[in-house]
């Protein structure tokens, strides 16, 4: 027998309910994490619901200046600053909530990795994925996804940059252990000003792929 954990968390409260109509009903957000592990096709996670969201970024704004850290060939530590990726370029920045989950696994890479060539063909210089794992896990994770020099794979191991654009996406409430990490996010940018830039809620994947870059380019 399949053993699960079953969580509920009301989304309404005393105030939420006295503005809604009498025949509202109430709101609830529920969901099974099977205590099963497949291995081969892993099952996306699920994120509770949260408020609409925003960033402290938008379009036309500077991105701050910020370094990631990545493991070269040789298994050593290298920086890059922000400005290195953007300066005088078209640079794609997307973010994901962690790696090796499934939906960064499984759709949210490969999309770029698959579509670089015609990102790169419209004038990209940079594509990169930036996430709260150190460098050491984003390296495991590039190998793992047999990424060669399509996309860069890059650390912001302590949040700087993303608590910077105001994306930070608190799961310490998860039984998983992803403590806080970054909404997931694609942005184009120029010379380090933002011309566009698609966040998501919480960690779902609608609007921030490769295509949605494509169709902007």
């Amino acid at each position: 027998m399949a053993t699960s954990l079953t969580f509920s968390r009301l989304l309404t409260s005393a105030t939420t309910t006295s503005l809604l109509s009498p025949k509202t009903k109430t709101l609830s957000s529920n969901f099974t994490l099977p205590l099963k592990f497949n291995r081969l096709h892993p099952k996306p996670l699920r994120f509770s619901s949260s408020p609409k969201i925003s960033a402290t970024i938008s379009v036309g704004d500077k991105l701050p200046e910020s370094t990631f850290s990545y493991l070269d060939a040789a298994g050593e530590v290298q920086t890059v600053t922000l400005s290195d990726l953007t300066k005088g370029k078209k640079a794609v920045l997307f973010a994901v909530p962690g790696a090796f989950t499934p939906t960064c696994s499984q759709k949210h890479v490969p999309g770029f990795v698959e579509k670089s060539s015609e990102l790169k063909a419209k004038g990209v210089d940079t594509i990169a994925c930036i996430s709260v794992n150190d460098a050491f896990v984003m390296k495991a994770w590039k190998e793992d996804l047999k990424v060669n020099d399509e996309v860069v794979l890059l650390s912001d191991g302590n949040g700087d940059f993303t608590r910077a654009i105001g994306c930070e996406l608190d799961l310490s409430d998860k039984p998983v252990g992803l403590g806080v990490r970054s909404r997931r996010y694609a942005l184009l940018a120029e010379d380090g000003v933002v011309k566009f830039f698609n966040l998501e809620e919480g960690g779902a994947f609608t609007f921030s792929g490769a295509e949605d870059i494509l169709n902007v380019l």
